[in-house]
């Protein structure tokens, strides 16, 4: 029977989910993909793939998981399966160079951007931008490394910390680092616009007051405290009647690197700017926001994923060639 294959690594972000499709009586089925055998001698299932794998998969213990994303990834699209989120997505994921450099193809402003190889070439390009800046990973998931750095001693200091750390995740997972020219907000928060099918859904309003760990899910866990998300204070909140000029933009950035489902995070400056420093290709969704809107990003993914596969139906069996 023909499915809905959601390929992941992390299964408390996909429960919300699996509930929406249920509830739809849509035929559904997990591909965790951490370990495992891939026979590349069979085809696939047939179904729609939707693929949610996240950069931050080595935090979980799950260093190569993307890697083995990427190859079933090649496998179902070389057999002409359905997939969400495809190759290109999966590029653009676990690389932050290749997002902004994917969104300049569109006329959509990044924050200037040095990507930086070796801690000892941080001080450079800091120097090049001015501070303040923003010290990143290229590779990280839920705004892990990010740091503000507001002068020459806070680098050092931070540069310091990080050479002194035993924290395996203090590193970016490529050993790519980016300095950021810091984009300053009149308020502290960043907005996040959700598309999924391609098209807009809704934004959202994060405060960032806090720092820049940002996790939307209720079940995120960062550093061993409770994520942000579920704070007491509304640090997520969905905006009513949110227009932007730039969603057709982003729109047409999403159809042409194949991203179906997605989140794209900018910060506003003084002037109006929107700068887009982040392309979220496995977009969680803040529960408590979305119900004092009356929204679902889950809901809106399970109904598209449904319309998918009644549109690829057939009649048949194939060979399951993918085992856990």
């Amino acid at each position: 029977m023909s499915k809905a294959f959601i390929i992941h690594e992390n299964s408390a972000w996909i429960e919300p989910l699996k509930r929406e499709l249920a509830a739809l009586g849509t035929p559904h089925s997990e591909m965790f993909l951490d370990q495992g055998m891939l026979d590349l001698t069979v085809a696939p299932p047939q179904g729609v793939f939707y693929n949610r794998m996240s950069a931050s998969s080595h935090t979980r213990g799950h260093t190569y998981a993307p890697e083995y994303a990427a190859a079933v990834i090649e496998w179902l699209e070389r057999h002409g399966r359905t997939v969400v989120n495809g190759r290109r997505a999966l590029q653009l994921e676990v690389s932050k160079v290749a997002q902004y450099q994917a969104l300049a193809a569109f006329n959509i402003q990044a924050p200037p951007t040095i990507a930086v190889v070796g801690t000892g070439n941080i001080r450079q390009a800091a120097e090049k931008l001015g501070y303040p800046v923003i010290l990143k990973h290229n590779r990280a998931g839920k705004g892990l490394g990010v740091r503000l750095l507001l002068s020459a001693p806070a680098l050092e200091e931070a540069l310091a910390q990080i050479a002194g750390s035993n924290d395996e995740h203090s590193q970016p997972r490529d050993g790519i680092w980016l300095v950021q020219r810091y984009i300053r907000a009149p308020e502290p928060f960043i907005t996040r616009a959700e598309f999924v099918g391609g098209k807009f859904l809704y934004a959202v309003r994060v405060d960032t007051s806090e720092g820049f760990e940002l996790c939307p899910a209720d079940v995120c866990q960062l550093d061993n405290l409770v994520c942000p998300a579920v704070a007491p204070a509304p640090k997520f909140q969905v905006l009513q009647g949110f227009t932007h000029p730039l969603i057709p933009r982003w729109e047409a950035f999403l159809a042409a690197n194949n991203i179906g489902i997605g989140a794209i995070e900018f910060a506003t400056d003084a002037a109006g700017q929107a700068w887009c420093y982040d392309v979220n290709t496995n977009t969680n969704y803040n529960p408590e926001a979305e119900a004092r809107a009356g929204v679902s990003g889950m809901g809106a993914i399970a109904r598209h994923m449904t319309a998918l596969l009644r549109r690829n139906a057939w009649t048949g069996t194939a060979e399951y060639a993918y085992a856990a």
